[in-house]
């Protein structure tokens, strides 16, 4: 199935906390419930954020009871605010939710308010589904035959609502027949690189190495690495990124060793309107994801211990090669090529319909 897909009015999503050891899909019945499953990170990844989100407000305007525009409309908006505040630092969920409730504007009843709002949302997960496709045929063209590639959190088919972006890449290499291998940083402190990374890959068939985060930069240093590829939760409008956390120092060393550094994320997740990345919020994470894990079926640190849990780090632009988009490749200046790359963006089909498909 698709990582986010509706079904019999519930948002059906795969649980990515149980991952690997446990596949399991989670039907959720309203906002709230899909606001929770967003902010505990059983759907995370920005498009995958974004898709949940646009489908938890058709939720909404599927269980509000008002018979009125109005009255439909103030329930809509509380549901937009509640899912908002689920995680702060993903443009995507944002501007999924504010494209639902544009469309839902448009509507002069109730019932094609609730009709508009479930058609947004299932377009938007079926859009992100081609633009990774395309994303993925742009950036495989920077991956040689025999590559190594550096991989940081997780990327893929679980990240979005289907195929991937910066992993996306990687498999569309491999289906054209390269001979790519991958070294997967196990990415703390949720281990998403271990977990769901290295998951998805074995799925697909192809080969990689796990590797602890703190030996990036050996294998950097020592010329085993050909390209490092990323995700991101949002860019700036002057090309900062930002990112799971410890992306920012892979970027560092790896302008330091020669190796080219590229985001790969589709155009909603750049954000024209923040300047910078000091203007993009960082989500802070409860410390029981660092102190919770154990070695040897014991906890890692001490009772108590002090935790800063930071979700994501900046990657200042000047230590980023190119962003790699659905529209094509962003170069520097970022101010400029940005812009080209959200502007060309094709509008929608405003007509596209709702489809149900199967948990």
């Amino acid at each position: 199935m698709r990582t986010v897909e509706w079904n019999r009015d519930k948002v059906c999503l795969i649980d990515q906390r149980v991952l690997p050891a446990e596949y399991r899909v989670l039907q959720l019945e309203t906002p709230k419930e899909v606001a929770w499953a967003i902010r505990d990170m059983a759907v995370r990844g920005a498009p995958a954020i974004g898709a949940a989100a646009a489908f938890g407000l058709a939720l909404a305007a599927r269980r509000s009871p008002a018979r009125d525009r109005a009255g439909l409309w103030r329930d809509l908006e509380e549901a937009a605010a509640v899912l908002r505040a689920a995680r702060p630092t993903a443009v995507n969920l944002a501007w999924a939710l504010q494209r639902v409730l544009n469309r839902v504007a448009a509507e002069s009843d109730p019932q094609g308010m609730r009709a508009a709002a479930l058609a947004e949302a299932q377009a938007i997960a079926d859009e992100d589904v081609a633009i990774n496709r395309r994303l993925g045929e742009i950036g495989a063209a920077l991956i040689p035959d025999g590559a190594t590639i550096l991989h940081h959190c997780n990327t893929g088919a679980l990240a979005t609502v289907d195929y991937g972006t910066a992993l996306g890449v990687i498999r569309t290499a491999h289906e054209q027949g390269k001979r790519v291998h991958v070294l997967v940083d196990e990415t703390r402190p949720l281990l998403q690189g271990a977990r769901l990374t290295a998951w998805e890959l074995q799925q697909l068939g192809i080969p990689f190495t796990l590797i602890a985060d703190n030996a990036a930069g050996h294998f950097l240093r020592t010329g085993q690495v050909d390209i490092v590829l990323v995700g991101a939760d949002r860019v700036a409008a002057n090309g900062d990124v930002a990112n799971k956390i410890g992306t920012y120092k892979l970027a560092v060393v790896a302008k330091e060793n020669g190796v080219p550094f590229y985001p790969c994320v589709p155009t909603s997740t750049i954000d024209l309107s923040t300047p910078t990345g000091d203007d993009i919020p960082i989500e802070e994470r409860p410390a029981e994801e660092v102190t919770d894990l154990t070695f040897r079926g014991k906890p890692i640190a001490p009772a108590g211990v002090r935790v800063a849990n930071p979700a994501f780090d900046i990657t200042p632009h000047r230590y980023v090669t190119g962003i790699i988009t659905e529209n094509g490749i962003a170069y520097p200046p970022f101010t400029v090529t940005l812009k080209r790359v959200v502007l060309s963006t094709p509008k929608r089909n405003k007509d596209a319909a709702a489809t149900a498909p199967s948990c």
